[in-house]
């Protein structure tokens, strides 16, 4: 489909004029003077809740990552100055953009048509069937470099098409190429689904085939797998790693390799397994690395795995412009899911994503919304791999009102229509925040993000 442009040629808002109403910690929020509600709602039922009741409000980050989950979820341990650590404050007055425009903003105009690129004819073919019709900014900027084999870094804001950015030219690689092999590793088990399903997408009637290697699965099914011709694999550091040490996956004959999320693959709990990972791979291989955010600490650790790469980044700000934020305030002695429950049964709240902190609240908070009538799902990191993807399709299919998810949600995932994003916990960073609320307002549709805060 005909994606429409915000961005100027640039990538500056010199040109477009807005009005952002950020209120300090002292405005008015959703949730001031609404009452509790502790009766039938939506033809459920639901007794007071006590605020001391866990719904994911701990402070500590209490997940931890398995290897052999491939999983997300891990302990927080991270430097100052940009990256995150256990703890961090937030200013709320960040979590607040109340942005109207008033003037219409200049159209992004590409440099290239998707027929202008060096690539194949039915690769083409593929693209426009997929609905493509003009490239978006990081598409634009970022394919050409990677058809000439430069090893790049591309920032761009969520939803701005990363994945096709970095698939298109890899896949016409392999066409070029038949015995080359790409190695893709994304933070989550349902991001690297979701490039799975994007490049089975693009190769359709090709003969190019992809393993999807993640945890929560069942590793005999990916082992057989990998046994049958591939050229791309896709999947997880834990599970990518266990499948290494099993000496099923041999990465030596992997020349090119994609950090989708590198923000969060090299962050302090990562970096020892990616750097174990690309020491696997040849010395000349050609690396891209794809994120939203990148910290300065991050961004000093490039060196070690590029070799002098394109930088380019075609970021307009850290959060869409087409997603209204705001807080909700809870008073004192005032039931956080009753704020909840008054603003989901609201018609506007079709399609809910809800953030928690923990596994365990995650799911307390899921159960409790069921129990008042509402239809949610929840995805964390004690559910499997079945589970989670059962989940998820339920909500993207519109069977469901509300997700309730922990960051495994946050990065990268792709569902037609949220209206709204809820931190129900305040995320354990501003990165975090950013990611989570970029699960709305994607591909030019309108979107809104309300934090709840104490």
């Amino acid at each position: 489909m005909e994606q429409k442009r915000t961005f100027s040629r640039n990538f500056s808002a010199s040109k477009t004029r807005s009005h952002s109403s950020a209120r300090t910690a002292g405005g008015s929020s959703y949730g001031g003077g609404r009452g509790h509600t502790s009766g039938a709602s939506r033809g459920g039922t639901g007794g007071t809740h006590s605020r001391g009741a866990s719904f994911g409000t701990s402070s500590r980050f209490q997940s931890s990552r398995n290897t052999s989950r491939g999983g997300y979820n891990r302990p927080v341990h991270r430097t100052s100055g940009g990256g995150r650590r256990k703890g961090a404050h937030i200013d709320i007055s960040r979590f607040i953009n109340k942005t109207v425009i008033t003037e219409e903003a200049v159209t992004f105009t590409p440099e290239y048509l998707f027929k202008d690129f060096l690539i194949q004819e039915n690769l083409k073919q593929n693209i426009l069937a997929k609905g493509y019709k003009e490239p978006t900014p990081i598409q634009d900027r970022v394919i050409p470099h990677i058809l000439h084999g430069k090893d790049i870094v591309g920032i761009a804001n969520t939803g701005t098409g990363k994945t096709a950015a970095f698939l298109i030219p890899l896949i016409n690689k392999v066409l070029l190429n038949s015995n080359e092999k790409v190695i893709i590793v994304a933070p989550t088990r349902e991001l690297a689904q979701q490039i799975d399903e994007e490049l089975k997408g693009f190769v359709k009637g090709f003969r190019i085939f992809s393993v999807c290697v993640v945890g929560g699965a069942p590793i005999g099914r990916q082992i057989s797998n990998l046994r049958y011709q591939h050229n791309f694999v896709i999947g997880t550091p834990g599970r990518i790693k266990d499948l290494i040490e099993r000496k099923n996956l041999n990465l030596s004959r992997f020349k090119s390799v994609v950090l989708d999320e590198a923000d969060r693959m090299l962050d302090m709990g990562f970096i020892n397994d990616m750097k174990l990972l690309m020491s696997y791979m040849p010395t000349d291989r050609h690396t891209l690395f794809f994120s939203a955010t990148l910290s300065p600490e991050i961004a000093a650790l490039i060196k070690n795995f590029l070799k002098e790469p394109v930088m380019i980044s075609v970021k307009t700000q850290d959060t869409s412009k087409n997603v209204e934020q705001d807080v909700v305030r809870i008073k004192p002695g005032e039931d956080k899911i009753d704020v909840l429950h008054n603003l989901l049964i609201q018609p506007e709240f079709k399609k809910v994503l809800v953030f928690g902190r923990t596994k365990h609240g995650v799911e307390k908070l899921a159960i409790a919304l069921g129990k008042r009538g509402f239809k949610a799902q929840s995805i964390h990191g004690d559910k499997n791999q079945g589970q989670r993807q059962r989940a998820l399709d339920i909500f993207k299919r519109g069977m469901a009102q509300i997700l309730v998810a922990t960051d495994v949600a946050a990065r990268g995932l792709d569902i037609t229509g949220v209206s709204h994003v809820i931190n129900f916990d305040i995320p354990e960073s501003y990165d975090d925040y950013v990611h989570r609320i970029g699960r709305t307002g994607r591909a030019g549709a309108k979107g809104k993000a309300l934090t709840f805060v104490g």
